[in-house]
């Protein structure tokens, strides 16, 4: 009886994907459990640890379909954690006591964590699979776009000319940070975990650093300088990640909604029958990927700040603060998953509207062209003073309801330093650009090869 949107059969679609919630599902940490225990026992079986006949009895039951669900959920119930259940059915699946030797010297977290850390090695996967092909997207719109001219936009307000491959070309270069931060976080978060219960390994009186080492390498994980059980900025990271890339996600659905507007028409997210549309007005085509994706991603801003929270722990063990992460690691990963393919699903299948572009810049009949002016002027008759004559103009123009550069051209202080062509190439959008092209290149210029 799934209760929560992750798991809903009707909107586990929309605001998550399926790759990702088999990573964080029931299953896949079990069997994470069971990894862990069957390297433990592997490794300390060549050391010399542990009888090399328990070590392979071990291992050859660290298989999910030997662990009884239903039970491990009453032992959970019981005990408060997984990992004891874990480990009592397979000491009992194990012939002549060789069981006993499973999780030597472990404690509940080491598995635990580790366990984690090999999710998010995965979940990571994942999130750079998604933000390389959005960066493609991004890339091709960029290119493709680099010179078609649309209108900048402060406060809500038309600003001057700029063009919108710089817009998505902007975007990209924030994907591209995200790909670079994640490639850089994993050697700090792709560390396990095997310090016993205190972090000292005291419960090994040899072998213990080559137990670690071991694991970790059997594992592909880093080995840790020293226990992290409650220090948490690792775990922490990954959620401020998380955070930063809905940021961005967000910041792209924010301004696809805006154009999508009735009024500005300038792009529309992919068209499909029946999407967005309203129950009572069929003439509806609402931003809807960008709907959820705003929501996903407002829910993962506040999951970073409870991860955040989990790293105020106490002493060498917490109190609750390590929980915060088992509720709130998986959702946010779940939910990013849901965010990065509906921005995939809009930049691969953007539609853009140049007419409506170049439409929505010659609605003020030449204002947003003023600073252009203005810096034609400064040359003639000083800049300060130009601001002060294009600003008297331009009320003028929308009092008249005329034309800026038909003002412009009839003003005797300006038809004496400027003609009329002079003054018609100075309001021409095309030619205020600014570096809009070069700055979408170098932006070009940073997409690794693929």
């Amino acid at each position: 009886m799934p209760s929560t949107i992750i798991d809903s059969a009707i909107f586990q679609g929309i605001f998550s994907s399926d790759p990702m919630r088999r990573v964080w599902s029931d299953e896949n940490r079990t069997q994470k459990y069971l990894d862990i225990e069957a390297a433990l026992a592997r490794v300390q079986g060549r050391i010399g640890l542990i009888p090399q006949e328990a070590a392979d009895e071990i291992v050859s039951h660290c298989r999910l379909e030997q662990i009884d669900m239903a039970r491990l959920r009453e032992q959970t119930e019981r005990i408060g954690y997984p990992i004891l259940g874990v480990v009592s059915q397979l000491n009992a699946l194990c012939r002549d006591k060789l069981g006993e030797y499973c999780h030597w010297g472990a404690t509940t977290q080491d598995i635990t964590d580790t366990a984690t850390v090999l999710q998010i090695r995965e979940a990571l996967v994942l999130v750079d699979a998604e933000l390389a092909a959005i960066a493609d997207a991004l890339a091709r719109l960029a290119k493709e776009h680099r010179d078609t001219p649309m209108i900048g936009r402060s406060n809500l307000q038309q600003a001057i000319p700029v063009t919108f491959g710089y817009k998505m070309a902007g975007l990209l270069s924030a994907v591209l940070r995200h790909r670079e931060r994640l490639a850089q976080l994993r050697e700090r978060v792709l560390v396990g975990e095997f310090a016993g219960a205190a972090g000292t390994l005291a419960s090994l009186e040899r072998g213990a650093m080559q137990t670690q080492a071991g694991l970790c390498a059997e594992l592909g994980l880093a080995q840790p300088v020293i226990a992290w059980h409650t220090i948490r900025d690792n775990i922490a990271e990954v959620g401020a990640f998380l955070g930063l890339v809905g940021g961005t996600l967000g910041k792209l659905s924010m301004d696809v909604k805006l154009m999508m507007q009735t009024e500005v028409g300038e792009v529309f997210e992919p068209f499909h029958h029946g999407r967005g549309s309203s129950s009572t007005m069929p003439q509806k085509r609402n931003p809807i990927g960008s709907c959820y994706i705003h929501a996903a991603i407002s829910v993962v801003r506040q999951h970073a700040a409870a991860l955040m929270d989990a790293m105020v722990a106490d002493h060498e063990r917490s109190t609750g603060p390590w929980e915060i992460e088992w509720i709130v690691l998986p959702e946010a990963f779940c939910l990013m998953a849901g965010a990065l393919k509906q921005s995939r699903a809009i930049v691969e299948g953007l539609e853009v509207d140049a007419v409506a572009m170049r439409r929505n810049i010659d609605l003020t009949h030449g204002l947003v062209m003023s600073e252009a002016v203005m810096m034609g002027l400064g040359p003639y008759i000083g800049r300060e003073y130009a601001h002060d004559l294009v600003y008297d103009i331009c009320r003028e123009a929308v009092k008249q309801q005329r034309p800026l550069l038909d003002l412009l051209a009839e003003h005797p202080e300006i038809n004496r330093h400027v003609d009329h062509a002079t003054l018609a190439r100075l309001c021409d959008p095309a030619n205020y650009l600014g570096q809009s092209g070069v700055m979408v290149d170098r932006v070009l210029a940073r997409m690794p090869a693929r």
